[in-house]
């Protein structure tokens, strides 16, 4: 009992002579965390006044920012008596095991950076890869995030983006539209032809130049098959394609 007493009065000073830099430590943390938040905040208001692209900008804050938390970390460590060298070394050994283990993750980092570099789309560019279509809304250090047209956000992991197909649908503003029409066999094909092409050229959302075409796919002894070929601005795309396949069916069912 005497020993156990002896060692639970041990246990007891060596907390009591710790609690201060266990206090000191928290305030560390807090005001560590204050002040990141409050550069995070001067960084973007820099970054905006100075006109930094938002793609650029986005994913050096995220970098920034975890460097600075590591820093803390490394601060508070200090602080509590870890020795700064011991803590290196510790760091370096775990950074190794880590590295080995998440690959994947170290991989998604190099592929947000390649994206950073190589830029094959920016923070508002709508992009269809890996079996989505969206709008970029943030590239953060690990993943991109895409809001699809479902109104659904979904992260995608960089390496996997940087290493895949990317179709960067607003990189050009002009876009065309190929639309397959279809009706049953008429007798009056070349008049059907005339007014669809009529309607083309008189609707405001489809450009008038390079001029829309009207071609021949498919002929069959029941039914023919158009491709129409517009071009329109990628705002228009939609409205443009709907527009097209109702003019036809209207045009058709009046002949």
């Amino acid at each position: 009992m005497q020993k156990l007493d002896t060692l639970l009065s041990r246990y007891i000073e060596d907390i009591i002579t710790y609690i201060p830099e266990i206090v000191t430590s928290l305030i560390i943390l807090g005001i560590g965390l204050w002040v990141i938040r409050f550069l995070q905040r001067l960084a973007k208001r820099i970054f905006l006044k100075k006109n930094i692209d938002p793609t650029f900008s986005s994913f050096i804050l995220d970098v920034l920012i975890w460097g600075m938390r590591i820093l803390l970390f490394v601060i508070i460590a200090s602080k509590l008596g870890i020795q700064t060298s011991s803590f290196v070394a510790i760091i370096g050994a775990m950074s190794l095991a880590i590295g080995l283990s998440l690959q994947g993750s170290l991989s998604n980092f190099a592929g947000g950076v390649l994206i950073i570099l190589f830029k094959p789309f920016r923070i508002g560019d709508i992009i269809e890869a890996q079996g989505e279509t969206g709008k970029v809304l943030t590239i953060h250090i690990f993943s991109t995030q895409v809001l699809t047209y479902q109104n659904n956000i979904v992260y995608i992991p960089n390496g996997v983006l940087s290493n895949g197909k990317i179709k960067n649908i607003t990189q050009n503003n002009l876009r065309r539209a190929e639309i397959a029409v279809q009706t049953t066999l008429l007798k009056n094909t070349t008049v059907f032809i005339e007014k669809l092409q009529e309607e083309l050229d008189s609707y405001d959302k489809v450009l008038s130049q390079p001029r829309p075409r009207i071609l021949i796919r498919e002929l069959l002894d029941t039914k023919i098959t158009y491709t129409v070929q517009i071009w329109v601005e990628n705002d228009n795309f939609t409205v443009a394609t709907s527009y097209v396949l109702l003019k036809a069916r209207e045009i058709s069912d009046a002949l």
